[in-house]
């Protein structure tokens, strides 16, 4: 069991902190909101006023933050955390951020002896909560296999991408292509419903046939066709659209770097980003059906 430092309780954070204490290890953790903090240290963990108290005689320090800037804040600089934290020390971020953020953040612990390892995760807060997570991880080899024993306890999936933000560059592949499947399957249920076929059916259909997706398995983006979906749960919580509109920010900007075409996640962005506009943004990326059935 490892010492561990979890800066960053939001709704993927706080299930992950959650699992780390479940499977006994020593956790301590800090997050602006004092009801996030509160619900893991009912649970068993440990806390502190700032990150660096939380930080100190960590062995492991994971952070779960909003976007790259908050990763910049927390460990570069004097005042950062890289700054402080003894050699040896494990830091893994599994914050998705742009692949040169991350590479930035790997090469100041590098130059403190402190590994790295960026491991965004992918699975949404139903895989954070039971544990299933997939990370999608950057760094060297014997990085990854000290972070695996750790991650094990909140993933099922733990992959090995490369070097220093291959993490990074697989999770927003990975986040436009759900987007392009996500805003896809809202618009083939909206046209069948226009049509009057029942959403259920239509979605159990497409779900045996050659239109089958992760978004109609368990994501279902109608209300009511799926109980435990954010979609019947008036797209509360989940992954919210500001996210997936950052993420698709991400990869946009990563296209322009490298000269690559993405005309699809392009349009994509385009569309969850008139989402957000309308006053979406703190929903669940999947209320990107209200685009095509306005309520």
């Amino acid at each position: 069991m490892a010492t561990i430092t979890f800066i960053g309780l939001g709704n993927m954070g706080g299930p992950m902190a959650s699992n780390l204490v479940k499977a006994g290890h020593d956790v301590t953790v800090f997050d602006l909101s004092k009801d996030a903090v509160q619900t893991l240290v009912s649970e068993g963990a440990k806390t502190a006023d700032t990150a660096h108290q939380a930080a100190e005689g960590a062995e492991c320090v994971i952070t779960m933050l909003p976007a790259g800037q908050h990763v910049e804040a927390v460990y570069l600089g004097d005042d950062g955390l890289l700054a402080k934290l003894p050699e040896g020390t494990l830091v893994i971020d599994s914050s998705t951020i742009a692949p040169e953020t991350a590479r930035g953040v790997a090469e100041a612990a590098q130059a403190r002896n402190i590994p790295f390892l960026d491991a965004p995760v992918s699975g949404g807060v139903g895989g954070a909560k039971a544990g299933t997570l997939t990370f999608i991880c950057g760094g060297d080899e014997a990085t990854f296999a000290k972070a695996k024993p750790i991650l094990d306890a909140m993933g099922k999936n733990i992959f090995h991408a490369g070097p220093h933000g291959s993490g990074q560059v697989a999770k927003i592949c990975n986040n436009m292509l759900l987007a392009i499947l996500m805003a896809g399957t809202s618009e083939a249920l909206a046209l069948g419903v226009k049509n009057g076929l029942d959403p259920a059916v239509l979605s159990e259909i497409m779900k045996q046939s050659s239109g089958g997706n992760w978004a109609l398995n368990v994501y279902n983006p109608w209300p009511g066709v799926m109980e435990n979906a954010p979609a019947s749960r008036n797209y509360e919580g989940g992954f919210l659209v500001n996210l997936m509109t950052k993420d698709l920010g991400l990869a946009f900007d990563n296209a322009v770097k490298n000269q690559a075409s993405i005309p699809m996640g392009s349009l994509a962005r385009n569309l969850f980003s008139i989402h957000a506009g309308q006053g979406n943004g703190t929903l669940d990326f999947s209320s990107i059906q209200r685009l095509y059935k306005p309520e």
